[in-house]
């Protein structure tokens, strides 16, 4: 399953990290359409989100405080050529062994293993 399907990682804004695009949500929206904005911006894509993968407590190396993470898959529906962090960000598809290997951050990755479980139970 593991190389079965691809997904997508964008660069840090210092390019020398890939994870999965991420951010804040905003007082008027949900977590959900937080997700969505937070692909488009930082990635460039659009797509559905599909139901969410955990959440997750983690320290921000910048700020050395706790943060909490939800991390939902997003089905890509259209990948754009112009976004608003494409100068700040290269984003790269790749199956989900490579994925693992280079994304930085303990919890996407569990993240990832949730997703190939459920995608794997959803093939049988």
């Amino acid at each position: 399953m593991s190389n079965e399907f691809e997904v997508l990682l964008v660069s840090s804004q210092k390019g020398h990290t890939f994870m999965f695009p991420k951010g804040g949500w905003e007082v008027d929206e949900s977590i959900e359409e937080a997700a969505c904005r937070e692909s488009l911006e930082e990635a460039g894509v659009i797509g559905t989100v599909e139901h969410e993968l955990g959440e997750w407590s983690f320290i921000s190396k910048r700020y050395g405080i706790y943060y909490e993470g939800h991390m939902f898959p997003l089905l890509v529906k259209e990948q754009l050529e112009i976004w608003a962090e494409k100068n700040l960000r290269t984003r790269l598809w790749m199956n989900v062994v490579e994925a693992r290997d280079v994304c930085q951050h303990w919890w996407m990755k569990e993240a990832l293993d949730i997703l190939v479980h459920r995608l794997t139970l959803q093939q049988k």
